[in-house]
């Protein structure tokens, strides 16, 4: 997805260059001053990053919540939405009118950074930083999460190689390998080549860092303690009697907890205003579950009246896992939702060519309506949150095409507000900190799960795809259906679904923009997360293991001799 900063305008400097010419402070006089963290609380990582305690976790038990606000957004396009910019500006536009308030994003995967996407920190005058350490390797979370979940692939391999005495059927190891790149290679691969010294000779595949059932698992986490016990849980493969095998029968546990120790501890960083932000996990939604931890946004409960979080991409994907996930296994409620668009992606929706979307194009602006109309259908209806639209502003909006999104929205009776965080930072996003603290205090939330745990996995399924994608029907083949009832047998039937598909579309081709209705959802495969709780249907083309595009981000980016990096935008 293209960033936002080369899109409102290309006179403006770059993401990169206004981040860079930002005056930080010292994380530790931060932390002490706004939040009331003393130092020996905080694992500091330079100057601008630290790590908080547990200790300190632990301390903040009996304070009272703060208001949790979800931001989401309409199916992502070329376009640009701007979701994560949204965030940031939202939390520093409700400090500027009064409130205490804290962001809670997720952390960029390199795999975006350097292909397609670019990085995550933000955009414009609402980001994250120190944005260069936020987008390239930051504390060392994602490498933690790596190297756990592969010492799990290498054990298995080790035990089948000195005798196999779980009794491993080598074609039911369903534990791949991870990396945090795009490398289409690496999706399916055979391994043990060369002979007996090397292991059992077997088909075997990387996914990306951010599909791992170990970065679910750390994002789901109560503290460290639960986190070793997911761990355990984990299913890495099946017996020829197909009963399931786990890591804890491995003795993996331990060690790789030992490896997350640090990368559990939340990440405190600050916006271009210099107030708190909490970075940590980074799941995608379309693959998985797409929210920063549960330790992060609990932690910032306590510290904040108002804390901003983001679901991944649109609210199909990112805000029906935030609520039917980490809601239900949290006991985190949402208060209000704030949907994000813009003009330029709403014409795209409607069918305007991305190179013109610059031009006033009053019809394709009318036709794309009805994407944001189906996700705050979903919202209010399935949901049950308040919500307000915030649609993102660029430069070349017109008066016409903002009065007719007014007036076409009228009759849903819900605010929507242009919000100028991009290029105003903060004092952009006054308007909207307002509305969501009016929302807040005389709308109350009555938050509501798409699906009840005693329904069947295959009933969930339904039921999303026809409440929140329009669907017709959802179809599998004998195998994934017999699958899915192994699953149901063997005891997972409560858990929830993560339906992995295309970001684009509520369907599962990402051509079908609008809002497609009567169509069909396929599961071509089901992965059990018997750790993290869940259980993954992936639909459609949907991989976890993305590719490059034809010229990649990478070649953008450069450093200087001075260590100067520049190109991340």
């Amino acid at each position: 997805m293209p960033n936002l900063g080369r899109i409102h305008s290309l006179a403006m400097p770059s993401d990169i260059d206004i981040a860079q010419q930002a005056t930080l402070q010292p994380i530790v006089s931060l932390a002490r001053a706004r939040l009331g963290i003393p130092e020996e609380m905080l694992e500091s990582y330079g100057r601008f990053k630290a790590k908080l305690s547990p200790l300190h976790l632990a301390n903040l038990a009996d304070r009272p919540d703060g208001k949790l606000i979800l931001v989401s957004g309409i199916n992502p396009t070329p376009a640009g939405e701007g979701k994560t910019t949204t965030a940031v500006g939202l939390s520093d536009g409700l400090v500027r009118i009064g409130k205490k308030a804290i962001v809670c994003l997720r952390e960029p995967s390199l795999g975006p950074v350097f292909g397609m996407k670019g990085g995550a920190a933000g955009g414009g005058h609402a980001q994250v930083v120190p944005m260069e350490d936020i987008n390239l390797h930051f504390t060392g979370d994602f490498n933690a999460i790596a190297l756990a979940h592969n010492l799990l692939a290498a054990l298995i391999d080790n035990h089948i190689h000195h005798g196999n005495a779980l009794g491993f059927d080598v074609r039911r190891i369903t534990w791949r390998r991870v990396m945090d790149m795009n490398d289409r290679a690496l999706r399916q691969m055979t391994i043990g080549l060369g002979g007996p010294a090397n292991g059992f000779p077997r088909e075997d595949g990387f996914d990306i860092v951010v599909a791992s059932e170990v970065m679910a698992i750390l994002c789901l986490a109560n503290d460290l303690a639960d986190l070793k016990r997911r761990i355990g849980r984990i299913v890495v493969g099946y017996t020829r009697a197909q009963q399931p095998i786990t890591a804890s029968q491995l003795e993996a546990a331990g060690a790789m907890a030992a490896l997350l120790r640090d990368a559990i501890k939340p990440n405190l960083v600050q916006t271009l205003e210099n107030n708190p932000a909490f970075l940590h996990g980074g799941p995608f939604a379309n693959i998985a579950h797409g929210c920063n931890s549960v330790i992060a946004t609990r932690t910032a409960l306590k510290l904040a009246e108002y804390v901003v979080t983001e679901a991944g991409f649109g609210a199909d994907l990112g805000a029906e896992k935030f609520i039917d996930i980490k809601c239900r296994k949290s006991g985190l409620r949402p208060d209000v939702l704030v949907l994000v668009a813009s003009i330029r992606a709403l014409k795209f929706q409607g069918g305007a060519d991305a190179k013109s979307l610059s031009e006033e194009n009053l019809a394709a602006l009318e036709a794309g309506l009805v994407n944001l109309e189906r996700h705050i259908h979903n919202v209010r209806d399935h949901y049950g949150l308040p919500c307000v639209v915030a649609v993102n502003h660029f430069l070349r909006d017109t008066e016409a095409e903002w009065a007719l999104l007014n007036r076409k929205l009228a009759h849903l009776q819900l605010p929507i507000v242009m919000a100028r965080h991009w290029a105003e930072g903060g004092r952009g996003a006054e308007d909207l900190a307002r509305e969501v603290v009016r929302l807040v205090e005389t709308t109350p939330a009555d938050m509501r799960f798409v699906y009840d745990d005693s329904q069947t996995l295959w009933q969930k399924a339904e039921a999303v795809a026809t409440k929140i994608y329009g669907a017709s029907e959802v179809t599998a083949d004998g195998k994934v259906r017999a699958e899915l009832q192994r699953l149901q047998d063997l005891g997972y039937g409560h858990f929830p679904v993560c339906i992995a598909k295309t970001q684009y579309s509520f369907s599962t081709d990402p051509k079908r923009l609008g809002a497609p209705s009567g169509h069909i959802v396929n599961i071509r495969e089901v992965r059990l997360a018997a750790g993290a709780e869940f259980v993954v249907l992936v639909c459609g083309d949907i991989l976890t293991m993305p590719g490059l595009p034809a010229r990649p981000s990478s070649a953008n980016i450069d450093v200087d001799d001075d260590g100067r990096i520049t190109g991340l935008f």
